[in-house]
């Protein structure tokens, strides 16, 4: 995990996320800030997946493609949203499983369902 670097991307992304978060406030469905944070990526011109599906397997064997990631964006950066009310440890490993398949350095795990969405970012760097 990550707190002082800060990168170009990171901090785009950032700023479309507190951007849906000022328009919608906490308390939304997460596919809602998904659909919103898709428009707003858009808007941006940030290139971006969203839904990505994560292939997984096991010891060689390939188990299915059960779980999607909610953004990959410049095939850099995963982003994982939540809009619970409050992160845990578990979502934090969630985004790390999701980054160590992936294998890409950099995630943000972002919580809309909090009062300042600065309170609802982790970024998580490996």
């Amino acid at each position: 995990m990550d707190d002082e670097t800060r990168d170009p991307l990171t901090e785009a992304v950032i700023g479309a996320a507190i951007e849906v978060h000022r328009e919608l406030g906490p308390g939304l469905l997460e596919e809602i800030y998904q659909r919103a944070l898709e428009v707003e990526l858009e808007l941006r011109a940030i290139p971006f997946t969203a839904q990505e599906p994560l292939p997984v397997s096991y010891k060689g064997v390939y188990l299915g493609k059960g779980l999607n990631m909610d953004f990959v964006v410049r095939d850099e950066l995963i982003i994982e949203l939540k809009s619970v009310d409050a992160l845990h440890p578990v979502h934090t490993a969630q985004l790390l499983t999701y980054m160590k398949i992936r294998k890409l350095r950099k995630g943000l795990l972002l919580n809309f369902n909090v009062k300042l969405l600065k309170d609802g970012i982790r970024r998580v760097v490996l």
